[in-house]
């Protein structure tokens, strides 16, 4: 059963463990469990949602084209992460290695990568105990646009700690998913290129 907590003598809250959370989840209903607290997933913006289907769409015809294989999926799969630690990503990749271990109805460790888009409502989350949490727990590297300010950020776990890479530069290039890069021109919401024009520039290299 739940744990509660309080904070002074009248207020009291509980706390689910995963095993709770995901049995409370069914199809439809999205949130995080993040330290035992449950936060439901808000309707996003246009921008963010344009620039999600983008880099959805950019990389899965990579994937596809690079046989690369593995699993990529967009806010739809509960990953496990700890007791009290559930997310679901905007985007993340499991390796072909991983895909063996996932369960039917969640994942119970991180992707190698993940991608979050910043909303005002959950930007503290996705740079505060989300990003500890995938740091803690083996992403490889986390990826967190912002599609209103365009201040992305990129980075990659090395000796067990985040550490930003890609912070110049026309490209960044991911470095746990083979030859897969994407133009920082590429991400604006507003001006999204054609998805094929830009899986062509990756695989031939810029004009």
């Amino acid at each position: 059963m739940p744990t509660l907590v309080s904070t002074d003598t009248i207020s009291e809250y509980q706390l689910l463990t995963s095993d709770e959370f995901l049995d409370w989840l069914e199809p439809g209903r999205h949130a995080d469990l993040i330290g035992g607290e449950t936060f439901r997933h808000s309707p996003v913006s246009l921008k963010h949602a344009d620039l999600l289907n983008f880099l959805d769409s950019l990389l899965r015809r990579y994937l596809e084209h690079s046989n690369l294989g593995g699993k990529l999926y967009r806010e739809v799969v509960a990953v496990k992460l700890s007791a009290r630690n559930v997310f679901e990503p905007d985007l993340c990749w499991f390796s072909p290695e991983q895909v063996r271990g996932l369960r039917p109805t969640h994942a119970p460790f991180a992707p190698l990568w993940v991608c979050e888009a910043l909303s005002p409502s959950t930007a503290d989350r996705e740079v505060g105990p989300k990003f500890t949490a995938y740091e803690d727990h083996g992403v490889k590297e986390y990826w967190v646009l912002d599609p209103h300010t365009l201040r992305h950020r990129f980075y990659a776990l090395e000796d067990e700690v985040f550490v930003e890479f890609a912070r110049e530069g026309d490209w960044i290039e991911s470095k746990v998913i083979p030859g897969f890069k994407v133009a920082r021109a590429w991400l604006n919401p507003e001006a999204l290129p054609l998805v094929g024009d830009c899986l062509g520039q990756m695989l031939t290299g810029p004009e």
